[in-house]
């Protein structure tokens, strides 16, 4: 039995990750899931939300901007809209835009298309913050 499983994270722009770790743990469409070297196969949709994953002792976050995810025995292929790493993200910069969402959803109403808009810089700001801090 492998001990490890291989997580490989591609967005459009760039090769990500392509490393050997213990777990991955990421937001499936209906809430995390987590993989283990010898998982059953499946595949699935992100959501907006913090990838995290183990290697040893230590615990890395991702922020992920929705996509898909591939688990196979073997390994984790993530192919992500967007993705930061923790260390890359800015956190005043984050704060800054959920400052500005926010403002902006108070000032719009439900169904309009701004409304969405918003609601989904919030989401990103917030996951970017989560996975930063």
């Amino acid at each position: 039995m492998a001990s490890t499983i291989r997580l490989e994270l591609v967005t459009p722009e760039r090769l990500l990750l392509s490393e050997d770790v213990d777990e991955v743990v990421a937001p499936g469409y209906e809430g995390e899931f987590g993989a283990l070297p010898e998982h059953t196969q499946f595949l699935t949709i992100l959501n907006i939300g913090v990838l995290r994953y183990r290697k040893g002792s230590e615990t890395r976050r991702i922020a992920l901007g929705g996509g898909f995810a591939e688990v196979t025995p073997e390994r984790v292929v993530v192919m992500a809209e967007t993705a930061e790493r923790a260390e890359e993200i800015d956190l005043e910069r984050a704060r800054r835009a959920k400052e500005r969402a926010e403002a902006a959803l108070k000032e719009l109403s439900l169904d309009d298309e701004s409304y969405r808009k918003a609601h989904a810089a919030l989401q990103r700001a917030m996951v970017r913050m989560a996975a930063g801090e």
